[in-house]
């Protein structure tokens, strides 16, 4: 059976213009068939450790373990950096949700840090002065004064596919000794200073979600130079099993294993994975200069030092030069068919982190009440691109 191209079922010939839907253009059915003709469909097959060493090798990192979504790649690898109850971890406040849950789910506090403005990622600058004016040493390890919690990681996360200026952090880390956890959910592919996010710090995890570069419906991999580190997280997610015949468990572990069949897909997907950030690019590119004269409207930027994959390409809407703000420029494209999402609420202000320490975030605040993310399929057509800007660009007022 031919692989249908699912963008295009959904754009034009609809009149509607989805957000970020899957591409399926290659060996996906042929992978997934071959799971199916010979019963290799569940947590073994050769599709697991093959996208495994796929993405690793892509990435540039020695170990690859599959998980079966980024929130629980996020969870293990918090827990193989040494990362314990009651720590504290430094995060980006703009982001998805998920990293700081994996921070609670081994029982620390996620403490949260503005972005910068020019990239809108994790400000350095604001991870130093945390680290050098609200922290002290005792017996050998890092504290926050205000809370007498141990500082024990930095987890920066690399929203919207361009990578978060790791030169500075990674000079912090080694001076405080704190190990880094790439978030790079949202970012396979990206480049910084030309070596691949996911192959900068300590160990990264990936999402293979519906909406991402590449997808297995769901699906996470975790990518580390540490061996020791890649085998007790293959152990962890694997029900932490020490006798596979008789069944014993010195430890509680975690089915986070992902399926073969889904590892299939992957493999299909990974083989596609240069020409869909191609793609991506391309698409920013159209919309930044389609947007180029309009007052009020910031496209998102890419650093010299950056090769953005423009995941999820987004503007600012400055509402007194554009005419209207942000949501009120989200129900104009929805009224055009065209499917737009504001930024995440930035997580110093989610009530489900209340009990955790919060700095302000203004960079954050600003950024979540201005930014819409546009349609950026890697399939989009074309005459859809245009008709977004045209959208756009006829709401200004």
């Amino acid at each position: 059976m031919p692989a249908k191209n699912l963008v295009v079922e959904t754009g034009p010939k609809q009149g509607f213009v989805p957000l970020c839907v899957p591409e399926i253009r290659g060996n996906e059915w042929k992978y997934v068939k071959e799971c199916l003709d010979t019963g290799w469909v569940s947590s073994v097959g050769r599709f697991v450790e093959q996208f495994e060493r796929e993405v690793a090798d892509f990435v540039g990192s020695r170990f690859g373990v599959a998980t079966v979504n980024g929130t629980s790649a996020l969870h293990i690898a918090l827990k193989v950096a040494g990362v314990e109850p009651g720590d504290e971890v430094l995060i980006s406040s703009l982001t998805f949700i998920a990293p700081a849950n994996a921070i609670r789910y081994v029982g620390a506090f996620p403490v949260f840090i503005d972005a910068e403005p020019e990239f809108w990622q994790m400000d350095p600058q604001r991870v130093l002065d945390f680290l050098q004016n609200h922290c002290i040493w005792r017996a050998g390890a890092l504290y926050n004064q205000a809370t007498g919690r141990r500082v024990k990681a930095l987890l920066p996360v690399h929203i919207l596919g361009h990578p978060v200026d790791l030169d500075p952090l990674r000079e912090v880390a080694h001076r405080f000794d704190l190990p880094i956890i790439e978030d790079a959910t949202e970012s396979l592919g990206a480049e910084y200073r030309g070596k691949m996010v996911g192959n900068l710090g300590d160990i990264a995890c990936f999402s293979f979600n519906g909406n991402k570069l590449i997808t297995t419906g769901g699906g996470g991999m975790i990518v580390t130079n540490h061996m020791q580190w890649a085998e007790r997280a293959k152990h962890l997610t694997t029900q932490a099993k020490d006798d596979g015949l008789e069944y014993i468990h010195n430890e509680v572990g975690y089915n986070y294993r992902l399926t073969n069949v889904l590892a299939a897909m992957g493999c299909a997907q990974m083989e596609q994975l240069p020409a869909y950030i191609e793609a991506k690019r391309k698409i920013a590119f159209e919309y930044t200069a389609g947007f180029l004269n309009v007052p009020g409207l910031t496209p998102m930027k890419e650093a010299t030092w950056a090769l953005s994959t423009f995941w999820m390409y987004t503007i600012l809407v400055d509402q007194r030069e554009f005419g209207m703000d942000s949501r009120a420029l989200l129900r104009k494209l929805e009224e055009a068919k065209c499917q737009t999402r504001p930024l995440w609420q930035p997580l110093h202000r989610s009530r489900a982190f209340a009990d955790c320490e919060t700095f302000d975030c203004p960079v954050a605040d600003r950024l979540n009440r201005e930014a819409i993310s546009l349609p950026c399929s890697v399939g989009i057509a074309q005459e859809d691109v245009m008709r977004v800007i045209d959208a756009v660009t006829s709401a200004h007022v």
